[in-house]
């Protein structure tokens, strides 16, 4: 039996899709039918509908407006008939390029740095917390095999969950069946590449077939599909070994889900923040060699500050989103969080490819070369954020990290103000909107089986009050904002943002939009690729952190500017301590 609230989503949905005017067109409506105990609109509903709204029609308009919207519900109630399978994405997508903005097409020869001698230690658990590139070497020269650090990180991965929370599935069976693959394959000549026997974790929001993909909520924890997702077939291909399915918050949202919330490694007493939760978790806590994430709005970036690693959000574009929940089509974006930024570059060069699945995928060539020179780089700064950081140690890392940069060769930074626009167009609110009408039809067919009952995560059904034209109206706002930004950053390569986090969670009242947060939201909106990275630790032993930005398509640069950091600061070769419960206010909670 239908229920009244059941016929109200559905109606609200048809009349957001018919673009009625307001917000409170489609309720008014619903009334109106529910009222007259019909299915079908009447001239005078209508006229009650739009007088609200504030629209002035002729009856001739008014007239044609219902006889329309009654064709249209009757076509949206027979679309509703049809199941539309999680993986079918629009016919249309975004994209990150706007007129005027030059892309690099050409393909260069991929070149990873050189690395010293290295000596496999005595106790293989030593190589936790090293790169992948370091990794890669040990298992290129047959120190060690790829079994040894399989198990070697899911006996770690075992070890330290119930501290942290961070594993949903651990996949023994099938990693210790990869890694014996791999062994075979190297063993026999067929090295693959620098991922080929490396164990990585899978943001459980990405399908992995024969197991199960829960979306960190309850009501799908026993949801398995039959295929993988394009990411996971990628990394298989080239060599890497997938043990685990790490956490993701609820949906997506947050580092809450049905088995509690994943914790922090520098401080187990707080959450690891953002959706990707577990993927930037079980990376700095050396149970995994690297992971992958997703971002819509800073899943990537926000839980890799907090938790003191480093994360890539790609371009939009770059990775398939085949085989992944969808948030927005239009925002979402998958990329590697790992411990070092080159390590970042090799999972992209397997990654960052057409799939045939996911048309917004571009065929532009994913280029990393080393020896890049950094001096050449037109390094920008958006004052304003740095300015906005208040906590006395991040201030302090902040600056030290601009002098590391100018001392490497970063001679000025070039300032960037973002552009002067409305936030509705520009922050938060146009991510908003984008999410709540994309997320809602995703969901849509989820809600009509009654599975999105007790949902935390936020009101998956809100896209059901935007119309259709308001939607395509922000979206036009979010075109004009990329071409202003675009104009913006015209002058550097990449830009820095300050960030004030150090691990604590902070409750703050609601009010408008710092211009820390508004630059972040553009750079997201646009499609812009970003890169965390720790820049020390808070006096509570917490790591802080800065993001790197750059332009569509244009990783490398943001990668090497962070290398070049990284290989001079070292702060990513600090590991936490997990041998201790949470850290109080002065410990240090580092080693190494």
């Amino acid at each position: 039996m239908r229920t009244p609230d059941h016929a109200r989503r559905r109606f609200m949905g048809f009349f957001a899709g018919a673009g009625l005017g307001a917000t409170l067109a489609p309720g008014i409506l619903w009334a109106r039918m529910q009222d007259a105990g019909t299915q079908h609109v009447t001239l005078n509903m209508v006229t009650a509908a739009l007088e609200l709204a504030g629209l002035d029609l002729s009856e001739a308009e008014r007239t044609a407006l219902v006889e329309g919207a009654n064709r249209n519900l009757e076509d949206f109630r027979q679309i509703r008939e049809v199941s539309i399978p999680a993986e079918v994405s629009l016919p249309l997508y975004f994209s990150p390029v706007v007129p005027g903005v030059p892309i690099d097409r050409a393909e260069r020869p991929f070149r990873l740095s050189t690395v010293p001698t290295l000596q496999r230690p005595a106790n293989l658990e030593d190589t936790a917390f090293w790169p992948v590139r370091h990794l890669a070497e040990l298992v290129r020269t047959r120190q060690v095999s790829s079994r040894e650090l399989t198990e070697m990180y899911l006996a770690r991965a075992r070890r330290y969950n119930p501290l942290l929370n961070n594993v949903v599935t651990f996949m023994d069976e099938d990693g210790l069946a990869d890694a014996k693959r791999a062994d075979a394959e190297i063993e026999a000549g067929r090295y693959r590449g620098a991922l080929h026997g490396i164990p990585w974790g899978a943001k459980d929001i990405i399908s992995a077939k024969g197991h199960p993909t829960t979306w960190g909520a309850a009501q799908f924890r026993d949801q398995v599909f039959d295929h993988d997702a394009s990411v996971v077939e990628l990394l298989r291909d080239a060599g890497a070994v997938l043990i685990a399915k790490v956490s993701t918050g609820e949906l997506a949202g947050g580092d809450q889900w049905f088995g509690g919330q994943t914790k922090n490694p520098w401080n187990p007493a707080v959450g690891s923040d953002g959706s990707s939760a577990g993927s930037a978790s079980a990376t700095a806590a050396g149970c995994i060699a690297f992971g992958i994430g997703t971002e819509t709005s800073g899943s990537i970036l926000s839980p890799s500050a907090r938790c003191g690693v480093t994360g890539l959000r790609p371009t939009f574009g770059r990775v398939s989103r085949f085989g992944c929940m969808t948030v927005s089509w239009t925002l979402d974006r998958l990329g590697p969080i790992c411990r070092y930024a080159e390590d970042a570059a090799i999972v992209m060069r397997a990654i960052a490819k057409p799939d045939g699945r996911d048309i917004s995928v571009t065929e532009l060539p994913f280029n990393w070369d080393a020896q890049f020179d950094i001096k050449t780089l037109r390094v920008g700064i958006v004052q304003a954020s740095f300015d906005a950081i208040t906590n006395p140690s991040a201030k302090r890392n902040a600056q030290a990290a601009l002098d590391l940069l100018r001392s490497l060769g970063v001679e000025r930074f070039i300032p960037v103000a973002m552009p002067n626009l409305p936030s509705v167009l520009t922050g938060y609110p146009a991510i908003t909107a984008a999410v709540s009408v994309e997320r809602t039809a995703f969901f849509d067919e989820y809600y009509r089986a009654g599975r999105m009952k007790d949902v935390h995560g936020g009101n998956f059904a809100d896209g059901w009050l935007f119309s259709a034209p308001g939607y395509l109206q922000q979206q036009r706002g979010r075109m004009m904002m990329m071409a202003e930004l675009a104009k913006a950053t015209s002058g550097v390569d990449v830009y820095l943002m300050g960030s004030n986090n150090t691990g604590v969670v902070e409750h703050s009242a609601p009010g408008p939009e710092t211009e820390t947060q508004h630059a972040f939201a553009m750079a997201n909106l646009a499609g812009y690729p970003a890169i965390n990275l720790p820049n020390g630790f808070a006096d509570n032993g917490s790591p802080t952190n800065m993001v790197i930005v750059g332009h569509p398509y244009r990783e490398m640069e943001v990668i090497a500017l962070a290398k070049a950091y990284q290989d001079r600061a070292g702060f990513h070769k600090r590991a936490p301590r997990l041998d201790v419960r949470p850290i109080t206010t002065r410990s240090r909670g580092i080693v190494g």
